[in-house]
This record gives C-alpha cells, sequence and structure tokens, in this order.
C-alpha cells in the first residue's frame, strides 16, 4: 500500500458553503463523509485530491424522518444509524433488513448512505433497493436545489451526474402502501456483492392477483437495471406470474447485460438472477 498523498480537509458551516469550496477547488476536490471507499482509493493512489470538503458536520444532513407518505434520510446518515432507527423499521423495514447486510460493521459505523451513491461503486446494495423504491435525491448546488430519481443520479461505474458544485443532501423515499410488498436478496463470496436483486410488488386485498411490480438487479454490472418487459410479466394472476418467472428474469438479465469480472462470469450472473427474482418473489409474498 502506498502512502496517503498530503490533502487538506475543509468543514464548511453548511451546504452552501460546501457547494462554494467544491466550486472554487474544481477537480482537486472531492466530498468526503464516511471516507470507507474514498480513503481506500487515495491510500492506493487511484484517487488523488488537494482537499476533502468535510459534510459530516453540516447541520441537517443526519436527519431521519418522515413527512407524509415519504421517508427522508440525510446523506451523512451512516449505514448502522439506518439499520437501527425505531423509524426506518416502522415505515420501511426493508431498508433495514438491507443495511445490515452493506459490506461489515465497520463499514456500516462510518460509511453513509449519500457517500455510498455518490461513490457509485457498481457492487454496491443500496442504489439497487432505492431504484426499486422509485426513490428521489435531493440535490445542491451553487444554482439552487433540484431533485432527481436514483437511475438519474447514478450513470456509469463511479459516475454520477452532479456537477462539481452540487452536494447530494437527502433521499426521499416514498414509503410503502399497505398494499405494496417489498424484499431485497443478495449474494456474494467475497468481500463485494455478486448480485443484488430488489421487488415491490402491488397486491390486491386477497393476495392473488399482482397490480403492478418493480425489479431492480445491481452488482451485475456497472449500474442497477430494470426492465419494463420484466415488470410486464411479474403482473397479474399469483399463479400466472409464478409460470413467468423464468421469462421475466431473463428479460431483467438481457436489460443488465451482466459483465465478467472478480465476482463471476456473466453467464454465472444471468443464472443468479433467475434464482434470486424467484426468490424475492416469494420473500415478496410471504406475508400475504
Amino acid at each position: 500500500m502506498m502512502p496517503l498523498r498530503r490533502f487538506t480537509i475543509h468543514q464548511p458551516k453548511d451546504t452552501a458553503e460546501a457547494s462554494e469550496m467544491l466550486a472554487q477547488f474544481g477537480e482537486k476536490a472531492r466530498l468526503y463523509a464516511g471516507g470507507t471507499e474514498l480513503l481506500l482509493a487515495m491510500k492506493h493512489d487511484l484517487l488523488r485530491y488537494e482537499h476533502l470538503v468535510d459534510v459530516k458536520t453540516v447541520p441537517g444532513l443526519d436527519r431521519i424522518e418522515a413527512k407524509d407518505s415519504v421517508l427522508l434520510i440525510g446523506s451523512a446518515v451512516t449505514h448502522r444509524v439506518i439499520e437501527r432507527s425505531a423509524l426506518v423499521k416502522e415505515k420501511l423495514p426493508v431498508l433495514s433488513e438491507m443495511e445490515t447486510k452493506v459490506a461489515n460493521i465497520r463499514v456500516r459505523a462510518t460509511g453513509t448512505l449519500g457517500g455510498n451513491l455518490c461513490f457509485a461503486e457498481p457492487h454496491s446494495d443500496p442504489a439497487t433497493l432505492l431504484l426499486a423504491l422509485d426513490a428521489k435525491a435531493q440535490i445542491h448546488g451553487k444554482s439552487g436545489q433540484k431533485t432527481v430519481a436514483i437511475d438519474k443520479l447514478i450513470t456509469g461505474a463511479y459516475e454520477t451526474s452532479l456537477s462539481t458544485d452540487e452536494i447530494l443532501t437527502a433521499v426521499e423515499i416514498p414509503v410503502l402502501s399497505k398494499s405494496q410488498r417489498a424484499a431485497y436478496v443478495k449474494f456474494q463470496t467475497h468481500e463485494r456483492p455478486t448480485l443484488g436483486l430488489a421487488l415491490v410488488l402491488d397486491i390486491d386485498d386477497a393476495g392473488h392477483q399482482i397490480r403492478k411490480a418493480r425489479a431492480v438487479v445491481g452488482s451485475v454490472s456497472a449500474i442497477p437495471s430494470r426492465s419494463d418487459k420484466t415488470d410486464a410479466a411479474l403482473v397479474g394472476r399469483r399463479s400466472q406470474v409464478e409460470r413467468q418467472l423464468n421469462d421475466a428474469a431473463a428479460a431483467l438479465a438481457d436489460t443488465a447485460d451482466p459483465v465478467d469480472d472478480l465476482q463471476g462470469s456473466a453467464d454465472y450472473k444471468r443464472h443468479l438472477i433467475g434464482v434470486f427474482l424467484k426468490r424475492a418473489f416469494v420473500k415478496a409474498l410471504a406475508h400475504t
């Protein structure tokens, strides 16, 4: 491991000052929250920054609150806090459960949700579930504030749509309605997941008819992926959908277009998509 190059840490008092710092330092600067991915990359000299803008102390970025039918999580909230939050367990238990599976306890205690999304590591859990839940990112920059969907935030491996001066301040996650069921399942043999699969279903009162579906697979390629064809195949009578799960999985694999990497071959990942879509389907409907 190479020695860490010298850098300066700046601690802005609010998001506006943080945005100004990012604009001032340009490509020489990077936002710093948990630093679990960033500092490791810098230690290995894969990334070089002269300035780190520390947002951990910015007021409001560490909040978790419920507003109407939305759960609002600040970008500086750690995975461990989300995992243990009574409010998250009450409003969105699938998110709390997913967080228990993120990396290891050291990473969860330090790493933040915002940092995870902005680093855009392909082999990661949160973005996959958040995309299935139709979550949105609140972003602050010198030109003002805006809200974008998660699939518009993450544009590629380690790439986001954020401008140099923009900061992800919070994530808005719709709370599931009484008719919705959700599941997140994953598979890994090494430090990072080989596959993560999220599924959200809207069912009738009797639990026999699926009215709407949204399936997302992540960690098999550069970005989490979903397929309209897959979602359509997951709608209908439960018995009918069960017979269509193989076709639904194949369509999802075609859209995701898995890649060969250290976590497994593309063909192996296509097989896993079929296996874990079925597991997610059973898990989501287990309490109907």
